[in-house]
C-alpha cells in the first residue's frame, strides 16, 4: 500500500531543494499542495506518461502556476522524461524546468500559466471541447471521448477578473467534467489576504451553476480523494472542491506566512524542514520505494492499451468518425483544403465586391466553416457586428440536463461569450490546447486590450488561434474615442509570434483566413473595418499571401517612372489609389503597396522584399493609426493618427484627420520634394 504522507513530502523535499539551488522560486505552494497532488495524481488521474500526447488523457492544469515545482516534481516521480538533472536545473537557461509551466517544453504540461486566472480559463476551454467533441463523436456503447479536466488554483487565481468570466461560463455551459481544486491558505506575496479577498468563495461558485464541495482538509489525501470521486459523479455541474491548506506545510518557521510563498526557504530552515516531516534523504534524492508508490508508467500504458482497443472497436463500427476524429486531434486540416481555400479566393476576386472586411469576412467564413467542421466560432455579445456566425455554425447551447443540444445531428459551432472579452481569449487557448477545433472569436479592435494578455499566451504557447477584430478605426464614427482604435495594430503587431493582418478587401480577407487556418503554430489577429470597401483589381492574387505586394503601377495611371511608393493597409487602400491618379495628373508616378500584413511581410526573404519596396524610392506610409511602426519601412512620410479620435460621422473624421486623397497626394509630394 502506498505510503502517501512520503509520497507528499517528496514534492516537499523537491520544491525546497530546486529552489534553494535555483535561489528563486515559489516553494510554499507546491508544499501545501503536495497532498492533493497525491490524492489526484496517484487515485484519479487518466494518463499515460509514456505518451504524453494521448487523446483521451485526463488534462490537468496548474493555474497557479509560479508553484511550477508541484508539477515538475509530479509529472518526474510519475515517469515522465523529466529526469532529475531537470529538477537540478529549475530556472536555468534552456532547462525543461522553466520558473513557470510551459507546454512544448516540459512533458505533460498542458498550458502555459503564470498569468494568474488565465489558468483556470485555459480548463474551461479544454473542458467546453471535451464535452462538444464528446457530444459529436461518442455513439452508443462507444464512448472514446470521456475524459476530466482538473485544475489547481489558488487566491490569487480568483481575485484576477478573468476568473469571474471563466466560472460565470463555466456554469452556463454545464461543464461537468471540470473538476477544480481551491488552495484555500489565505496567503499571498502581501500577507494575509482577508483584509483584500473577502469574498464568499464557495457562494461565488454555488451561484454560478457549480457544485460546492466545501471545507475539505487539504492535507489528508485520503478526504481530497474521496472529494474527487464525489465530483466525478456530477451529471450537470462543473465542481469546486476547497482544500484547506497551509502554505509551506513542514516548514516550522515559514508555513503559514508568506516569507514561504516567493523565495527559498534557506539552508537551515530546509534543514528544520526535514527533520519535521521525518525525511531523511539528501537533496534531490527520492527513495526507491517513494518512486515505486508515484511510478504510473505501467497503469498509464495499460489504460491507453484498453482506450485503443475501444477505439478500434469504434473504427469497425465507425470508420470515417474515427478517421475524422484522428485528423482533427492531429491538428490537420482536410486535404482539400487548398482548393476550397483557393476557390474562395477566386470568388472573392471575381465577385469584386465592394462590402466592409468585417462582411468579406463573414463571407469567407461562409466558405471555410462549410468546409472544416473543427472552426468553431465566437463572439464577445457582437456577433450582429463582428459578424462571426455563419449557416455552417449555429449558436452551441446544452439543455437543462448538461447535454449538448443536436440540430439535425450537428451541435452548435458558434459560442456566446457574453460581454467577457478576456476570458474567450482564454478559452479558446484552452480550447485549441485540447485539440480538436480551431477557435475563433470576435468583439471590437478597441477592446482587444482586454484580451491582450491571453493572445500573448497564445502567441508564446504556439497555438492556432484567430481572433477577429471588427470596428479597427475611426470609420466606426460616431461612437467616438473609446471605440476608435489607435494605437492598437500597431501594439499588436509588437506581439512576437502573433500574425495581424488588415485587409483591404474581399480577397486579401479570404487570403488573411487561409493562411491563419494554415498557420497551426502561431494565432492570427484580423483587423476588419466597419465601413464599405471598394474592391482593389488585381492582376496577380498569388503574393497577397507574402503580407505585402504592388498592387498598382505608375503605369496603371498613365505614369512611366516610379517617383515613390505609397504603402497602405486596410481601407486606405483606396486612398493610396485614389492618391496615386492625383499625383499623375502633377506628373508624379508612385507605386501603390498594399501591405495586409507587416508581420508576414517582415518574415519575407530579403530579394521578394525588395521587389516590393525598391531601394533609393521614397515611401509614405499611409494607415488610420499610430505612426510608429511605419518609420522601420525607411518611410518620408506617415500619415497616421497620434491623437484619440473624435465623435462624428466617419466622412466627418476622414476630412477632420487628413485621410482624404487631396492630403495623401500633398504629403507624398512633399516628401519628394525633400528627398
Amino acid at each position: 500500500m502506498a505510503n502517501q504522507p512520503q509520497m507528499a513530502n517528496a514534492i516537499r523535499a523537491l520544491a525546497m531543494d530546486a529552489v534553494q539551488q535555483a535561489n528563486s522560486g515559489h516553494p510554499g505552494a507546491p508544499m501545501g499542495m503536495a497532498d492533493m497532488a497525491v490524492a489526484l495524481w496517484g487515485d484519479h488521474l487518466q494518463h499515460n506518461p509514456k505518451n504524453p500526447h494521448w487523446a483521451n488523457r485526463d488534462r490537468f492544469v496548474l493555474s497557479n502556476g509560479h508553484a511550477s515545482m508541484l508539477i515538475y516534481s509530479v509529472l518526474h516521480l510519475t515517469g515522465y522524461k523529466l529526469p532529475i538533472e531537470e529538477i537540478k536545473n529549475f530556472r536555468t537557461l534552456h532547462s525543461k524546468t522553466a520558473g513557470h509551466p510551459e507546454v512544448g517544453v516540459t512533458p505533460g504540461v498542458e498550458t502555459t500559466t503564470g498569468p494568474l486566472g488565465q489558468g483556470i480559463t485555459n480548463a474551461v476551454g479544454m473542458a467546453l471541447a471535451e464535452k462538444m467533441l464528446a457530444a459529436e463523436f461518442n455513439q452508443p456503447g462507444h464512448a472514446i471521448v470521456n475524459h476530466h479536466t482538473y485544475v489547481f488554483l489558488g487566491d490569487g487565481c480568483l481575485m484576477e477578473g478573468i476568473s469571474h468570466e471563466a466560472v460565470a461560463l463555466a456554469g452556463a455551459w454545464k461543464l461537468n467534467k471540470l473538476i477544480a481544486l481551491y488552495d484555500d491558505n489565505g496567503i499571498s506575496i502581501d500577507g494575509q489576504v482577508a483584509p483584500w479577498f473577502i469574498d464568499n468563495t464557495p457562494q461565488r461558485f454555488a451561484a454560478c451553476g457549480w457544485n460546492v464541495i466545501d471545507a475539505v482538509d487539504g492535507h489528508d489525501s485520503a478526504a481530497v480523494s474521496a472529494a474527487i470521486a464525489s465530483a466525478k459523479h456530477s451529471a450537470d455541474k462543473p465542481t469546486l472542491i476547497v482544500c484547506k491548506t497551509a502554505i509551506g506545510k513542514g516548514s516550522p518557521n515559514r508555513a503559514g506566512t508568506s516569507k514561504a510563498h516567493g523565495e527559498p526557504l534557506g539552508a537551515e530552515e530546509i534543514k528544520l524542514t526535514r527533520e519535521a516531516l521525518g525525511w531523511t534523504a539528501e537533496p534531490f534524492k527520492i527513495p526507491k520505494e517513494v518512486y515505486a508508490d508515484w511510478d504510473a508508467k505501467a497503469a498509464g500504458v495499460a489504460r491507453e492499451a484498453a482506450w485503443n482497443t475501444a477505439f478500434a472497436a469504434y473504427k469497425a463500427a465507425f470508420p470515417a468518425e474515427a478517421k475524422e476524429f484522428l485528423r482533427r486531434m492531429k491538428g490537420d486540416l482536410p486535404k482539400n483544403f487548398n482548393q476550397v481555400a483557393f476557390d474562395a479566393v477566386v470568388a472573392a476576386h471575381t465577385k469584386a465586391e465592394t462590402v466592409a472586411s468585417r462582411k468579406a469576412s463573414q463571407l469567407a467564413l461562409e466558405a471555410f466553416t462549410a468546409a472544416l467542421p473543427e472552426m468553431l466560432g465566437g463572439s464577445a455579445d457582437l456577433t450582429g457586428s463582428n459578424l462571426t456566425n455563419t449557416k455552417s455554425t449555429p449558436a452551441f447551447r446544452v439543455d437543462l440536463a448538461g447535454d449538448v443540444v443536436k440540430t439535425e445531428g450537428s451541435i452548435g459551432r458558434h459560442i456566446n461569450y457574453g460581454v467577457r472579452e478576456f476570458g474567450m481569449a482564454a478559452i479558446m487557448n484552452g480550447v485549441a490546447l485540447h485539440g480538436g477545433y480551431i477557435p475563433y472569436g470576435g468583439t471590437f479592435l478597441t477592446f482587444s486590450d482586454y484580451s491582450r494578455n491571453a493572445i500573448r499566451m497564445a502567441a508564446l504557447m504556439k497555438q492556432r488561434v484567430i481572433h477577429v477584430f471588427t470596428h479597427d478605426s475611426i470609420g466606426l464614427g460616431e461612437d467616438g474615442p473609446t471605440h476608435q482604435s489607435i494605437e492598437h495594430a500597431a501594439s499588436l503587431r509588437l506581439i512576437p509570434g502573433l500574425d495581424v493582418w488588415r485587409p483591404a478587401d474581399t480577397a486579401e480577407t479570404t487570403v488573411a483566413w487561409a493562411v491563419a487556418l494554415q498557420n497551426a503554430n502561431r494565432p492570427s489577429a484580423l483587423l476588419l473595418s466597419r465601413q464599405n470597401l471598394a474592391y482593389s483589381p488585381k492582376s496577380d492574387l498569388g503574393d497577397i499571401s507574402r503580407g505585402a505586394y504592388v498592387l498598382s503601377e505608375p503605369e496603371h495611371v498613365g505614369i512611366k517612372k516610379t517617383h515613390g511608393v505609397i504603402i497602405a493597409t486596410g481601407s486606405e487602400v483606396q486612398l493610396a489609389l485614389a492618391a496615386q491618379k492625383l499625383l499623375a495628373e502633377r506628373k508624379i508616378g508612385v507605386r501603390v503597396v498594399s501591405m495586409p500584413s507587416t508581420n508576414v511581410f517582415d518574415r519575407q526573404d530579403t530579394e521578394y522584399k525588395q521587389s516590393v519596396l525598391p531601394a533609393g524610392i521614397p515611401r509614405v506610409a499611409v494607415e488610420m493609426g499610430s505612426t510608429d511602426g511605419w518609420w522601420k519601412y525607411g518611410c518620408a512620410a506617415v500619415v497616421g493618427i497620434d491623437t484619440y479620435g473624435e465623435s462624428a460621422p466617419a466622412p466627418v473624421l476622414f476630412k477632420h484627420f487628413g485621410f482624404t486623397a487631396e492630403n495623401v497626394a500633398d504629403t507624398v509630394h512633399a516628401a519628394l520634394l525633400k528627398v
